[in-house]
């Protein structure tokens, strides 16, 4: 018997679970008015400003031996 000609799985295939999923809550529904889309110049900004963000390092502040021993 070929790899290719056996099942892909050897339980049986329901399609109900032991446990159904609950129902998504009410907060993931927005109300009110859609939102508006943003224009290119706006996506091309965000996108300057991430690539930016993901390449800085965030400057770290020394910690002194005051802070160390407060920390432990």
């Amino acid at each position: 018997m070929s790899a290719a000609t056996l099942p892909v799985s050897s339980t049986p295939q329901d399609d109900h679970l032991a446990y159904p999923e609950p129902p998504a809550s009410p907060l993931w529904h927005r109300q009110g008015p859609k939102l508006r889309p943003i224009t290119p110049e706006q996506q091309r900004r965000n996108r300057e400003l991430l690539l930016h963000a993901q390449h800085t390092s965030r400057p770290r502040s020394p910690r002194t031996t005051k802070a160390l021993a407060d920390a432990s």
